[in-house]
């Protein structure tokens, strides 16, 4: 377990290192900072005056598998089996009091949102959104859940959520008679291990916390109105209740950096605020870098877990050019003939949203979309190694899915194995030293210093 690191420290870090951009200049949330911070990303920033607003802003700190890597304090090639770990050994946090939690030094006297610097992101957005904010829920079966809702502000003390249909808080929500509410606490600021843990899918009835626990010490600590239990080094904390009104939220850019539609949502009152002294609010923005990240690298482990039950699984890479949610490429090491059909199947069990997966030899790099090309181009035959499966659920993000509302999205899916074809055209097997026929053939090295 590594030492963990709040959002003031990995900014503290990050500024030591020379790589935090501090903007002193008074900023608007309405527009003006969310266009700087796309132009500085992937750099972390921190913005120390938004007009008319109370703390801070920071952006950028989950830009890249580096800053995971950093918040970690491990290496990148070790961010996969740090997050396969965690995902395999959740442990319980420990329960800290209020005078321990920094998130609960300052509790506002009255709910006020306007004095949180949420931002307006585009010009087609209807209102400020919350968009890296943790929801911490209970769900009456299965227990405490952490997921992310983008967040609509409606007024000073009221929400509309997006709540993706059958998951988390939609399921827990319910459950529930239509005129009992569910209480949540959305946490803003949270440490990037926090970040990375609520965006995973532990098996059901795994606390998430328990997850970035493993990752990094996670002390909790109760919320004043809600018995619900939260990251102590979140800088704000917003305690509220889920209830069963609906309004409509969007459009919204979203992670495809296309626009999602509008739709009827639930609508969130938040009842009490805490926050830490000179609060720092963590801005994400919609289809920017971060979200990217945020979606894609903690969806790998879970691939990469489904794919070890069938074969050995190598490395996962979810790609950017598939919006970092809907195209991954995995690399195993085959053993049998149909090694990469299987760990076409588990791949897309491992992540259900996946759209398209590619399946390579271990000689091959995921990260290398010409490697990856060339392995397509020498070692797959569409008639033989492509798989389609069709009508099948996808995912909410992809506009050229099929989409009803209020039902799970419907599309295609397609995998291709380009690892080495271990049987020839006519189904017979190929002999081990036939491989080597599809392998790159490299020149010898020389010492060029003898030579110029």
């Amino acid at each position: 377990m590594t030492k963990a690191k709040s959002l003031r420290t990995y900014l503290t870090d990050a500024a030591t290192r020379g790589e935090l951009v501090t903007i002193r200049r008074e900023v608007s949330a309405h527009l003006e900072a969310a266009a700087i911070i796309n132009q500085l990303a992937p750099r972390p920033v921190l913005f120390e005056r938004i007009a008319g607003k109370v703390g801070r802003v920071a952006a950028n700190v989950a830009a890249s598998r580096a800053h995971f890597a950093d918040a970690l304090g491990i290496s990148e090639a070790e961010v996969l089996a740090a997050l396969t770990t965690a995902l395999d050994n959740p442990s319980h946090p420990e329960h800290i009091s209020r005078e321990a939690a920094h998130c609960q030094e300052v509790e506002q006297d009255e709910v006020e949102l306007g004095a949180i610097p949420i931002l307006t992101h585009f010009r087609s957005d209807p209102g400020p959104y919350i968009t890296s904010g943790v929801a911490i829920i209970r769900d009456p079966e299965s227990g405490p859940n952490a997921s992310f809702h983008r967040l609509l502000q409606l007024d000073q003390r009221r929400f509309a959520a997006r709540l993706v249909e059958g998951r988390g808080t939609d399921a827990a929500l319910k459950k529930l008679p239509p005129n009992v509410d569910l209480d949540i606490a959305i946490c803003l600021g949270a440490p990037p291990h926090v970040l990375l843990a609520a965006a995973m899918s532990p098996a059901p009835g795994v606390d998430e916390m328990a997850v970035a626990n493993t990752l990094a010490p996670t002390p909790l600590v109760r919320c004043l109105t809600k018995d619900l239990y939260v990251p102590a080094e979140c800088e704000w904390v917003l305690e509220g209740r889920v209830t069963h009104q609906l309004h409509p939220e969007g459009p919204f850019v979203d992670l495809t950096e296309t626009m999602d539609y509008v739709r009827q949502q639930p609508i969130i009152e938040i009842d009490c605020i805490t926050h830490r002294r000179d609060p720092i609010y963590d801005a994400l923005l919609p289809g920017g870098l971060e979200h990217k990240a945020l979606m894609g690298v903690p969806r790998e482990p879970t691939i990469f877990a489904e794919v070890n039950k069938v074969c050995i699984c190598k490395d996962v890479y979810i790609t950017p050019g598939g919006a970092s949610w809907l195209h991954g490429v995995v690399q195993i090491k085959k053993r049998n003939a149909d090694d990469g059909i299987k760990a076409i199947q588990a791949a897309f069990k491992g992540h259900g949203s996946l759209k398209q997966v590619i399946i390579v030899d271990d000689d091959i790099d995921p990260r290398n979309p010409a490697e990856v090309e060339w392995a397509i181009a020498t070692r797959f035959q569409a008639d033989r190694n492509l798989v389609v499966i069709p009508d099948a659920g996808s995912s909410s993000l992809d506009p050229s899915a099929w989409h009803r509302p209020g039902q799970k999205a419907k599309g295609a899916k397609m995998g291709i194995d380009a690892t080495i074809p271990w049987l020839r055209p006519d189904g017979t097997p190929r002999q081990p030293e036939e491989f080597a026929d599809f392998r790159k053939v490299g020149y010898e090295r020389v010492n060029l210093d003898d030579y110029l």
